[in-house]
């Protein structure tokens, strides 16, 4: 493997019993909500699911979740919550902000329902769980620039545009994390940011500009690997290039982007980058078939891959991010199964981050679903192609890494091959 080792793909059950509270008294009585379940709703579920929050319903006591059961179960078993959709047999495992179950929590979830989600006793539950308010920065930001004001229409069309704002920022700083909120979610389809360095950038074109940041729905914050940054010029402005679409009722949106920023004078010791790669050519979906695309970027340094997010629309069913070495050697790095609620950026565990020689090849591997049983599809009956609308398609991976020196490179590979 030219990677620092895989995480295994799966965790024994004997393991993960010592991780889950209650695993192992199951096996001789039914699990409780208190004692067995609680704990695990504390860990991966409750952040989104309590009241005014995102989710469509509380999972903060029994009471509330006693009703949702079964629908739990079906949705744990499958996979599809909590949102964590990186397939389990393909690939690097360890990755950061992990809230997916194990196999051992999902058979527990699994018993408990189908013993009838006793309660058990109150006195066997954890305490309460501190969570952040809903839509609250993920770290307290050093800076954060607003975009104006935009109104959208009750009912439009779809609306691109950009707005360039000044930071405020006067000097060199460089970036350790970064997040954009949406000022309402029902509105944004997504918002890019750019750091925009040319006085006179054109207002519609960001070609030019140094990309910053992604808003999606589902999308978590890009927390850099330590010791990794981004550039912001002094004087620099930012570029919030969005998307919106109307909902029926007419909403101002402003959105916001936040800085962590390194101290002043201080640099990281690698610069990270982040860019659309892998873009398929013209997208070629017909009505009532599963279809694949592939595309390819060279990578003509070596360096270290740190996030792999998907990027699809409604008809995404499954992407892939393989290597393709200079020698012709292949490594399948991760498949995820796409979901367009939930736009998560996969940040590799720094032990496990993928490396790479000058001159790999990054593949991305799409597939799209044009079928009925599709549930995201809006029109089954019709061909789809590419295009910037949400019922139009995309097919590419929003890829983080950052460039290492021949030196560095064989140092990690000599690293990762003792470690095999």
């Amino acid at each position: 493997m030219r990677n620092a080792t895989l995480a295994m793909a799966g965790l024994a059950v004997v393991a993960a019993a010592a991780l889950v509270p209650g695993v192992a008294l199951a096996q001789d009585a039914a699990p409780t909500f208190h004692k067995d379940i609680e704990p695990i709703f504390q860990r991966s579920c409750q952040v989104c699911h309590r009241p005014d929050n995102m989710a469509p319903m509380s999972l903060m006591n029994y009471q509330e979740t006693r009703p949702w059961a079964r629908s739990i179960r079906n949705k744990v078993v499958a996979r599809e919550m909590p949102p964590w959709h990186v397939d389990k047999n393909v690939g690097i495992q360890d990755f950061k902000q992990d809230r997916s179950l194990s196999d051992a929590e999902i058979d527990l979830v699994a018993a408990w329902v189908d013993a009838g989600a006793p309660r058990g006793n109150p006195a066997d539950g954890p305490p309460p769980v501190e969570l952040p308010d809903f839509g609250a920065w993920e770290l307290p930001p050093d800076v954060i620039v607003t975009s104006p004001p935009h109104t959208v229409p009750a009912e439009a069309g779809d609306w691109w545009g950009d707005y360039i704002v000044e930071s405020g920022i006067g000097e060199d700083r460089f970036i350790k994390a970064i997040q954009t909120r949406a000022g309402d979610l029902r509105v944004v389809h997504h918002a890019l940011t750019y750091a925009v360095t040319d006085p006179e950038a054109p207002p519609d074109d960001s070609s030019n500009d140094f990309f910053l940041n992604e808003y999606a729905v589902g999308k978590n914050a890009d927390k850099y690997p330590e010791g990794t940054g981004k550039l912001f010029e002094a004087d620099a402005r930012v570029r919030f290039s969005f998307h919106y679409h109307s909902i029926g009722e007419e909403v101002v949106d402003r959105t916001e982007l936040g800085m962590v920023l390194y101290p002043q004078g201080e640099q990281p010791e690698k610069i990270l980058y982040s860019r659309q790669l892998g873009q398929a050519g013209e997208l070629d979906i017909p009505a009532g078939q599963v279809t694949r695309h592939d595309g390819y970027a060279t990578m003509y340094l070596p360096g270290k891959l740190t996030g792999f997010q998907p990027h699809m629309h409604f008809l995404g069913k499954r992407q892939c991010l393989e290597l393709i070495y200079p020698d012709s050697t292949t490594e399948m790095i991760n498949c995820v199964n796409f979901d367009f609620n939930w736009h998560i950026v996969y940040n590799y565990a720094d032990d496990a981050q993928p490396i790479y020689p000058a001159g790999t090849k990054l593949h991305v591997i799409s597939y799209h679903d044009n079928t009925e049983a599709h549930r995201g599809n809006l029109d089954p009956l019709n061909w789809t192609g590419g295009g910037s609308r949400t019922i139009d398609e995309m097919a590419f991976g929003w890829i983080s890494w950052y460039d290492l020196t021949e030196e560095e490179y064989e140092a990690e590979l000599s690293s990762a091959n003792d470690n095999d």
